[in-house]
């Protein structure tokens, strides 16, 4: 893999509720590269958005990030002060989410929220602000800027604002782009839309990005890099290309026999059984053994360690492990 712009290792955050003990992120690790687009991908509740708001020390109570090392330019976020957190937020770091709606002010004008953000993070006055505004929402394809930005929120259409909170990402120039499930909530000829923007800014700002979904369909279309995450664990990385074409992890294979195929007639869309555990009841087995159609005996007892071959194709689980499993159990089922 290229040269990564932040590299986060085995991080950790967990939530404390009424005693009990939800690993929502348990020793997680991955890097992203300049100019590259990773996709985290995973059912609800696998730790996916966790894990993004954990890059910028977003974990409100009563979650709390126990450990591990977030390295953007070769220092750690989560060591950074006050001062250079603040910095880094908005400024070098931005982050888009799945409802504009609760993250735009609705007393405020849509010029009003952009020029904010400029002149917070810039070293320009409030008229200069303004016209690179009006560049921001020409440059992520909305028409007619100027009456754009005299708009409230709950004038512009789902879509419309999806794009102006995109705007605001951009509003500083930022090295890496954090997009929590940003298409979710737009019908599809939107959504395409917004990815073909978002691919547009990649190519010509060499801007990284890691964007969280639940659906595959969305990682085909945008993603250089997949990570597969389950009950707080990736479980598997691999490039676009090879994550499709040779899934390695049962629960991977299952993703992708979930899809609707064009063209293909199907009674009935494959579900996987059961659902995601409760992440305060983890035991020591493999978190997916109870729905994997795969499974062996010792799933049930020891969780796998995640292996490496020395490709950019990795995952953790028992059918690839070398040497404890075939002596305790090969052949098993």
């Amino acid at each position: 893999m290229e040269e990564p712009i932040i590299r986060v290792n085995h991080l950790q955050t967990y939530f404390y509720v009424d005693s009990r003990i939800s690993r929502a992120v348990d020793d997680v690790s991955f890097s992203i590269p300049k100019g590259k687009i990773v996709c985290i991908v995973g059912e609800s509740g696998c730790g996916k958005s966790v894990t993004a708001l954990s890059l910028l020390r977003l974990i409100s109570d009563p979650g709390k990030i126990l450990g591990g090392e977030v390295l953007f330019q070769e220092q750690d976020v989560l060591k950074m002060n006050t001062k250079d957190l603040h910095n880094l937020r908005g400024n070098q770091i931005s982050m888009i989410f799945q409802e504009p709606m609760t993250s735009l002010n609705p007393v405020f004008t849509i010029g009003r929220q952009i020029v904010e953000t400029i002149v917070e993070h810039t070293l320009l006055d409030e008229k200069q602000a303004w016209k690179k505004a009006v560049g921001l929402i020409e440059r992520v394809d909305l028409p007619r800027a100027e009456q754009i930005m005299t708009s409230y929120p709950h004038e512009l259409s789902g879509g419309m604002l999806q794009r102006v909170m995109i705007a605001i990402a951009l509003s500083c120039d930022p090295s890496l782009l954090i997009a929590d499930e940003p298409t979710t909530a737009l019908d599809v000829t939107i959504q395409a839309q917004v990815l073909d923007l978002l691919k547009g800014i990649r190519d010509e700002s060499d801007m990284s990005i890691l964007f969280i979904t639940h659906d595959l369909g969305v990682v085909a279309e945008i993603a250089d890099y997949v990570i597969v995450m389950y009950a707080g664990k990736k479980i598997e990385e691999a490039p676009i290309i090879d994550l499709f074409q040779n899934p390695r992890h049962p629960y991977t294979k299952g993703l992708l026999k979930s899809r609707p195929i064009i063209g293909q007639h199907q009674d009935r869309l494959y579900s996987i059984r059961g659902q995601v555990p409760d992440l305060s009841e983890l035991g020591q087995n493999c978190y997916f053994c109870d729905r994997c159609e795969e499974c062996l005996d010792i799933c049930k007892e020891k969780y796998p360690p995640y292996l490496s071959d020395g490709s950019q194709h990795n995952t953790a689980c028992w059918l690839y492990e070398k040497g404890e499993l075939n002596e305790s159990a090969s052949g098993t089922n």
